[in-house]
C-alpha cells in the first residue's frame, strides 16, 4: 500500500533529474519539490470550485444540495 506513492515519487524525481534543464543543485531541487504542483493545483481547483459557488448561486445551492444527498446516502 506504501509502496505505491512511493514508487510514483521516485518515478517523478527521475524524470525530474533526467529533463530539467539546468544546474546539477536546480535539477535536484525541481526534482525533490515536484509534489507541491499536485498540491498547488489541489488548492487552485478547489478554490475555483468555491468561487464559482459564490458567484453563481444555482451552482453552489446544487452542489450542497449533491453533497447532503451523498453524505446521507453513504452515511
Amino acid at each position: 500500500m506504501m509502496l505505491t506513492p512511493l514508487l510514483a515519487f521516485a518515478a517523478g524525481v527521475a524524470i525530474g533529474l533526467w529533463r530539467v534543464d539546468g544546474s546539477p543543485a536546480a535539477r535536484l531541487t525541481i526534482a525533490l519539490l515536484w509534489p507541491l504542483g499536485l498540491a498547488a493545483a489541489v488548492v487552485t481547483v478547489s478554490a475555483l470550485i468555491l468561487a464559482g459557488m459564490v458567484l453563481f448561486p444555482l451552482v453552489g445551492a446544487a452542489v450542497v444540495i449533491t453533497a447532503s444527498l451523498l453524505w446521507w446516502v453513504v452515511g
